[in-house]
C-alpha cells in the first residue's frame, strides 16, 4: 500500500464514519473507482479503532460517568435507578442485535451485500427514510398555524424497548450503504427523540460494536503482510478527521436538518445506477475493499 492510498483511505474513513452517508459504502466506492487492492483486515481493523478512539475522547465525560455508575449499580441496588447506570445497560442491550446478526450473516456481509447495485439501492432508500424522519422531527419542533410544537423525547426517556429498536436499526448498517449513524438516527427520530438525543445514543451504541469488530479482525492480522507505516498513518488521519467531524456534526444537528445528507445519498445512488447501467462500472468492482 502506498502512502497516498493510506492517506485517502484514512481520510474517507474519518470523514464518513460518523455522518449518515455510510463509511463502508464510501470505502467500497473508493476502491471501485481507484482500482486499488484490498488494504487488508489489519488495515481496516486498526483504522476503525482509530475513528472509535475519537468517539471515546469526544464523549469521555459521558463514558466515564456511565461506566462508573454501571459498575457501582452491580453492587449497590440503589444505583440501579440512576440514569447513567441505566444507560450502561441500554448500550449493552442495544448492542445485542448487531452482535447476533453480524455473526449470523457473516457470509452475506462479505459476499452478496457488497454488490454495488444493492449499495445504490440502500443509499437511496435509507436517504428517503432519513429525509422523512427529519421532516417529521422538524414538524414537531416547529408546530404549525393551528398546532403547537410537540416536545420530543430525550435520552432520559429511553427504555429497553426503544434501546432494542435502536439496536436493530444499527444492525441494518451491516449492509453497506445503510449507514450506522443514518439508520440509528432515523430510528430515533421516528420514535420521537430529538436529533441530539438520537445522535448521541447512536455514537455511544457504536462503541462496543466497532471495537468488537476491530478486535475480531485484528486476530487475523498476522495471516497477511501489513504495511505498518501507511496503516498507522491512515489511522492517525482517520482519528483526527473523525474527531473534527464528530465535533462539527453534534453542533450542526442542533440547528440544521439532515436534508443535505439526504440529497447527497439519493444523488450518489442514482449516479451509481447510471454508471452500472452504462457499463462504466461493474457491480463487483473493488469488491474486496473495506
Amino acid at each position: 500500500m502506498s502512502w497516498f492510498e493510506s492517506f485517502v483511505l484514512g481520510l474517507v474513513q474519518g470523514l464518513t464514519e460518523f455522518l449518515p452517508i455510510s463509511s463502508s459504502a464510501h470505502l467500497r466506492l473508493t476502491a471501485a473507482f481507484a482500482g486499488w487492492h484490498d488494504p487488508g483486515a489489519a488495515f481496516t481493523a486498526i483504522t476503525q479503532i482509530g475513528t472509535e478512539a475519537a468517539v471515546l475522547i469526544y464523549f469521555r465525560k459521558d463514558i466515564v460517568r456511565i461506566v462508573s455508575a454501571w459498575f457501582r449499580s452491580l453492587v449497590d441496588r440503589s444505583m440501579r435507578s440512576d440514569h447513567d447506570a441505566q444507560m450502561g445497560w441500554l448500550v449493552i442491550v442495544g448492542s445485542i442485535p448487531i452482535g447476533v446478526l453480524g455473526v449470523t450473516l457473516k457470509d452475506q456481509i462479505e459476499g452478496p451485500f457488497r454488490d454495488l447495485r444493492l449499495i445504490a439501492t440502500t443509499l437511496i432508500v435509507m436517504g428517503i427514510v432519513l429525509g422523512f424522519a427529519d421532516r417529521l422531527a422538524a414538524r414537531d419542533e416547529a408546530g404549525g398555524r393551528h398546532r403547537a410544537s410537540k416536545e420530543r423525547k430525550t435520552l432520559k426517556e429511553l427504555g429497553v424497548k426503544d434501546g432494542l429498536i435502536f439496536g436493530f436499526c444499527q444492525a441494518m448498517a451491516l449492509i453497506p450503504g445503510v449507514s450506522r449513524s443514518g439508520a440509528t438516527i432515523s430510528g430515533g427520530l421516528l420514535m420521537g427523540y430529538t436529533r441530539e438525543a438520537a445522535a448521541r445514543y447512536s455514537f455511544l451504541l457504536a462503541i462496543p460494536a466497532v471495537l468488537a469488530s476491530g478486535v475480531f479482525e485484528l486476530k487475523d492480522a498476522g495471516q497477511g503482510h501489513v504495511s505498518w507505516g501507511p496503516t498507522i498513518f491512515a489511522t492517525l488521519i482517520a482519528f483526527g478527521v473523525g474527531y473534527a467531524v464528530i465535533a462539527w456534526f453534534m453542533k450542526f444537528i442542533t440547528t440544521k436538518s439532515f436534508m443535505p445528507f439526504v440529497i447527497y445519498r439519493v444523488i450518489l445512488g442514482i449516479l451509481l445506477f447510471a454508471l452500472i447501467g452504462m457499463g462504466v462500472l461493474s457491480p463487483h468492482a473493488g469488491e474486496s475493499a473495506g
